[in-house]
């Protein structure tokens, strides 16, 4: 009772963490009209694990809190109090039944500044929501106006509310795509990832462009010069499922890559080299050129991987090109994507998380800017059945993009890897909100 504040004025550390308390003791917390803090020194409060169904408004009345963990509780709502704890910097409240689902996106993606922005906004349906959102476009125009770096926790917050990504499961899904894995590649490139991106819009101004650039930017970084993992797009309408991922010996490996004539890949390769060369002698340059640090990651190997289509059309050879078959244009509404890695399969993830948020803030940029559409009025014809995507239901302002989970099975059928799986997509979930 009110005693435990008596005695415990010194108190900086209090562990509760996995008992069955179904809410803070009494005393800890008083009602928000008793005067003073009964707790000045406490700044570190461990309650997870137990069965609280609210924190009360008294939260706020810990002046030192610095940190909170209340995860795998039963909280159904965060106070909008906590946004008044002065010092609060890090705390847990993951594993709860949140009833705000973009709030238990942040909670997932531990966005605490972005938390704390939200719920002293008053979070979503308490009335405050819109016109804090409506600040947050204000700010953003003046952000852009003046492009200096500033805080952008709360813009990408409002961001998030307008990304939206539609996961569709295989089992919800009527022709759900499959990739067959042979047991060669286990020497060459073992890992791969791909899944199915539904209602891109590439069509109007420098939008393609752009998406290719973010590509080549990600290989870069992310990427680390292709080494750690490679990613390949592709048209979904010109593939015909199901895909294999294999391997050939170079001079039986036949694909035509991005913009040239069909070859194979070891003249290919040599074919490369003698550019590479050509262009280092050109420039006076000690380092070789792009491409020529990919041919190394091939050295040696006595077979190729390649990702090949049901016709037996070699779409994809990584870590060097994709074919002209299955490129990106500018009327290409689904996209099949893939990074395979010869590192591990969490970098293809890692990889294919950051694709898709990247291709969503495209698709966002594109529509946000409504630029003109760069041929005709041809565009709605493109799109075809596609449209079913769950738009209709939704806010105007929100895009949807779909992604459809893709398995990827050995040669006996059995799952080797399900992207995007329930964990996948948390590293972006922040900035992402995602349907599931």
């Amino acid at each position: 009772g009110p005693g435990l504040s008596r005695a415990a004025p010194q108190l900086q550390t209090l562990l509760l963490s996995g008992n069955r308390l179904r809410e803070l003791p009494g005393g800890l917390l008083p009602p928000a009209a008793v005067p003073g803090a009964p707790f000045p020194l406490l700044s570190r409060l461990e309650a997870a694990d137990n069965e609280l169904e609210e924190l009360g408004a008294g939260i706020a009345l810990l002046p030192a809190l610095k940190s909170l963990d209340v995860a795998n509780n039963r909280l159904q709502e965060l106070p909008a109090v906590l946004a008044d704890c002065p010092r609060l910097k890090e705390a847990n409240f993951r594993g709860n039944q949140l009833k705000d689902k973009r709030l238990e996106k942040m909670v997932n993606g531990c966005q605490m500044k972005a938390i704390l922005e939200y719920l002293r906004a008053g979070g979503r349906g308490k009335g405050k929501a819109d016109t804090a959102r409506e600040e947050a476009r204000k700010k953003k125009r003046e952000k852009q106006q003046k492009k200096d770096g500033g805080d952008g926790e709360q813009d990408e917050l409002e961001e998030a509310s307008k990304l939206l990504v539609k996961v569709l499961h295989v089992s919800e899904n009527a022709a759900p795509l499959v990739v067959k894995a042979s047991p060669g590649v286990r020497d060459v490139r073992p890992f791969i990832v791909c899944c199915v991106l539904k209602g891109v819009n590439l069509e109007p101004g420098n939008a393609l462009k752009r998406f290719l650039t973010a590509q080549t930017k990600l290989h870069e970084d992310i990427c680390e010069k292709r080494t750690a993992a490679t990613i390949a797009t592709h048209d979904l309408q010109s593939i015909k499922a199901p895909l294999t991922y294999d391997v050939r010996p170079p001079d039986e490996l036949k694909i035509v890559p991005l913009g040239r004539k069909e070859i194979k890949a070891k003249d290919l390769l040599r074919q490369l080299q003698l550019e590479a060369e050509e262009q280092r002698k050109q420039k006076k340059r000690q380092n070789v050129s792009g491409l020529h640090k990919y041919l190394q990651l091939l050295d040696g190997k006595d077979n190729y991987p390649c990702l090949v289509d049901a016709e037996g059309v070699v779409i994809s050879f990584p870590p060097i090109t994709n074919s002209e078959k299955t490129k990106v244009r500018k009327d290409t509404r689904d996209l099949f994507l893939e990074v395979t890695s010869d590192t591990s399969l969490q970098i293809c993830k890692d990889v294919m998380d950051t694709l898709i948020l990247k291709i969503a803030e495209l698709n966002r940029f594109t529509m946000d800017n409504k630029e003109e559409s760069g041929s005709g009025n041809k565009s709605d014809a493109v799109c075809g059945p596609v449209d079913l995507n769950p738009r209709r239901n939704l806010q105007p302002a929100d895009v949807v993009l779909v992604v459809e989970q893709v398995r990827v099975v050995d040669t006996d059928g059995n799952l080797k890897v399900l992207y995007p799986s329930k964990t996948d997509l948390a590293t972006v979930s922040s900035l992402l909100t995602i349907i599931r």
